[in-house]
């Protein structure tokens, strides 16, 4: 059962993102190169805190009964297929069909349910490849972040309008956007580390934040082409092919667990 009030996972889910946030900008406000996030051991620290952030959203959820036994099977089941279809797109340039099933997912049931799922289906999906590494924290905060914006997105468009076209449409935005997205994040933990100290577009520590976001900008539009692109393509054409036939089943797996309270989430209708 749903519920305005603000629940401890809200609390929970907030601190989350907001360790999450300071991990990913911190290039623009800290002046010290050497900031501890850079160090293998802590960034480790930081990736069990995450995860033990989503997994603690989830626990405060069935906690105060929001969500059941049955919920949490589902998001294991759609935890362990969001991993594997990362691997599909292992090695090719911007191809991640991951990101497809974990909005359309999210969508359905809802923001905190999808926070927790990316930030399982990271962690499951690094677990089953070995790429575990200083990388890790940020992807699992990213994908659930985007988990997050989908549950959010499905809130507040399900409220507006329950018509097949229209959702297919903010799906496929929601799906180019949060590719773009995915994208710019990783640059940004990426680029005080990949690029040197002599270059221009290079972060400079103890530099005003101004001057240090304009050289990520420029970095980061360097390296976008040849990866978010592809990835936003890829993720917005199969939300177009799947949208339909997910949506309908995930729409019937809460009806027939009592995931929602009422049949006012009706099939998708064209």
């Amino acid at each position: 059962m749903l519920t305005n009030k603000i629940s401890a996972g809200d609390f929970l889910l907030f601190a989350g993102s907001l360790l999450g946030l300071l991990a990913f900008t911190w290039p623009l406000f800290i002046p010290e190169s050497q900031f501890f996030l850079l160090q293998h051991d802590y960034a480790r620290l930081l990736a069990v805190l995450i995860a033990g952030f989503g997994v603690g959203v989830v626990a405060l959820e069935i906690s105060r009964g929001a969500m059941d036994a049955k919920a949490v099977a589902i998001l294991g089941v759609l935890a362990a297929m969001v991993a594997a279809l990362r691997l599909v797109g292992a090695g090719a340039v911007g191809v991640e069909p991951m990101w497809f099933l974990l909005i359309l997912a999210s969508y359905s049931f809802g923001a905190k349910f999808g926070f927790a799922l990316g930030i399982v289906s990271m962690a499951t999906s690094a677990i089953i490849t070995g790429g575990i590494g200083v990388w890790l924290p940020f992807q699992m905060i990213a994908a659930g972040w985007i988990g997050w914006l989908s549950g959010v997105a499905g809130l507040i468009t399900g409220s507006i309008k329950n018509h097949f076209r229209f959702q297919k449409s903010i799906l496929v935005s929601l799906g180019v956007f949060c590719s773009l997205f995915f994208g710019a994040l990783m640059d940004l933990q990426l680029w005080p580390w990949l690029v040197g100290t002599d270059t221009q577009l290079s972060y400079v520590a103890g530099a005003a934040i101004l001057e240090n976001f304009q050289r990520f900008l420029v970095f980061h539009a360097a390296t976008a082409f040849s990866w978010d692109i592809p990835r936003a393509i890829t993720t917005a054409l199969l939300i177009a092919i799947t949208a339909r036939p997910l949506l309908n089943s995930f729409y019937r797996a809460k009806l027939r667990l009592n995931l929602i309270s009422h049949v006012r989430e009706q099939k998708v209708n064209a």
